[in-house]
């Protein structure tokens, strides 16, 4: 099982930079490409008996950040919006929070 997962974690991470950036995508001479960070990891165990159990997994995450997209008007970078609020708000909520303690370090 561990040669199993650890082929299946080479084969993942060698896919290099195409794990980011999407093939292109014609629509209506308008070409686009998905942009997304990816994250993989992998993990198996075992007693190191063939009798004795073991086990693998493995789990991803891929956020997509946006797509470039270029026409007749040039190549332009066009963000997710629900990506970009999901990372915003709660950087927002700090920055908000610290300026506060600042602001009231400032007072005393």
């Amino acid at each position: 099982m561990t040669n199993f997962s650890l082929k299946l974690a080479e084969t993942v991470s060698g896919s290099g930079i195409k794990s980011v950036y999407g093939e292109p995508v014609v629509v209506d001479g308008t070409t686009i490409v998905p942009v997304a960070a990816v994250q993989f990891g992998f993990g198996a165990g075992g007693a190191g008996d063939e009798d004795a159990p073991g086990g693998a997994g493995g789990g991803g995450v891929a956020i997509p950040f946006g797509a470039y997209i270029s026409d007749e008007l040039g190549v332009r970078f066009r963000p997710n919006l629900i990506t970009l609020l999901a990372v915003g708000i709660p950087f927002v909520w700090v920055a908000g929070h610290a300026w506060s303690r600042v602001i009231r370090a400032l007072k005393k």
